[in-house]
């Protein structure tokens, strides 16, 4: 796929009126919904540029729009046919919404087609200032569950609970920081395809953000673990 600009199928004919369709939704000439094209990405099916930084508020309305234009109400009276490619084109849209609307499944949507991202493949990266502060955590972590096994010394128990409060606390300061570092490395990818950046340039960000996704999985980890362990305590 070329990252610069949406991946338009190829130019093919309309099944009913062999008109020429270029990935529309529907036939220019007769209006008939049209098969999706085989590799037709998310930013695509709604019109839009593969860009990390999305409108909102216009996503929501292309969304809708389409939403109801596709939707298979439209097509109880049309052929079997014609059912069948609503509820596919419905399907791959609502899954494009969802993907698309959230920041950080947009950076890892675009590192997909690239190919440097699989669904279930998430390495975590765990941040070389943080051994230290996870090791301590799971020393705590540690503690808090034999105090809970043997019913312990409350007060120990207490000043368990605070030091896992002050890592919870901690851990989402961090989580903002990687967010943080995310956004930034999607501007600059945004940037780079605005100025037509070369390839290799594209692949150094594609890199950096999977990094910083790998990274964040790791910080949101250890977050969910703390949050856990205080949801029993």
């Amino acid at each position: 796929m070329n990252l610069a600009a949406p991946d338009l199928a190829a130019s093919a004919a309309c099944w009913n009126c062999q008109a020429p369709v270029r990935g529309e939704h529907f036939c220019p000439a007769c209006g008939k919904v049209q098969p999706l094209p085989p590799r037709t990405d998310y930013f695509s099916l709604l019109g839009l540029p593969p860009r990390l930084a999305l409108d909102s508020a216009d996503l929501e309305q292309r969304f809708l729009q389409l939403s109801w234009k596709l939707h298979p109400d439209n097509f109880v009276c049309a052929s079997e046919f014609e059912q069948n490619i609503s509820l596919e084109r419905s399907a791959r849209l609502n899954d494009a919404y969802r993907t698309l609307r959230d920041p950080v499944r947009r950076v890892e949507y675009v590192l997909a087609l690239a190919g440097m991202r699989k669904e279930g493949q998430t390495k975590q990266q765990a941040p070389p200032e943080l051994l230290e502060e996870v090791f301590e955590l799971n020393e705590a972590l540690d503690e808090l569950r034999a105090a809970r096994r043997t019913g312990g010394d409350a007060r120990a128990s207490a000043d368990l609970r605070a030091r896992l409060e002050g890592a919870q606390k901690h851990f989402e300061e961090k989580l903002r920081e990687v967010d943080e570092q995310l956004a930034a490395a999607a501007r600059e990818w945004d940037a780079l395809l605005v100025a037509q950046g070369d390839a290799a340039a594209q692949r150094r960000i594609m890199e950096r953000m999977n990094e910083i996704l790998n990274r964040r999985s790791y910080v949101r980890n250890l977050l969910a673990n703390v949050q856990s362990e205080l949801a029993e305590a």
